[in-house]
């Protein structure tokens, strides 16, 4: 198994536990073998700067080209030209989180509307599956 996703200075990561749990950040430091030093940019994900343990950050592909502990001004230019919102909203990784956090607000009369919509849906197939046999 060949590993992609390395801890690295510039690497965007999702925090996947805490009070900033769902949202994006980079990792601006490496601590020690255990912790990172991640920063949002906080004006545009909400992620302040703190150190923060890999058991809670998840790595993406995604990367940003800057330089060890930079400021919040440099990453905000860094993510802006790299267009990292852009292109993790339009990742599949994104569109499941949204699906899945969509899925856990529905009431129970959505559900039951998302059902009876299945069933409407799988009858449909089924009869045009029937006619092309």
């Amino acid at each position: 198994m060949v590993f992609k996703r390395y801890v690295e200075v510039g690497r965007v990561v999702l925090v996947n536990y805490g009070p900033d749990a769902g949202k994006l950040a980079t990792i601006i430091d490496i601590v020690d073998q255990n912790k990172c030093l991640i920063d949002g940019p906080a004006n545009l994900t909400g992620v302040n700067r703190q150190v923060i343990s890999y058991g809670r950050i998840v790595l993406t592909d995604l990367t940003v080209k800057v330089c060890r502990n930079a400021r919040q001004k440099t990453l905000s230019a860094a993510w802006a030209e790299a267009d990292i919102q852009a292109k993790w909203e339009s990742s599949s990784w994104a569109k499941k989180l949204v699906a899945k956090q969509k899925r856990a607000t529905l009431s129970d009369f959505d559900r039951f509307k998302v059902m009876v919509a299945k069933k409407q849906r799988s009858a449909i197939i089924a009869k045009k599956m029937k006619e092309l046999k």
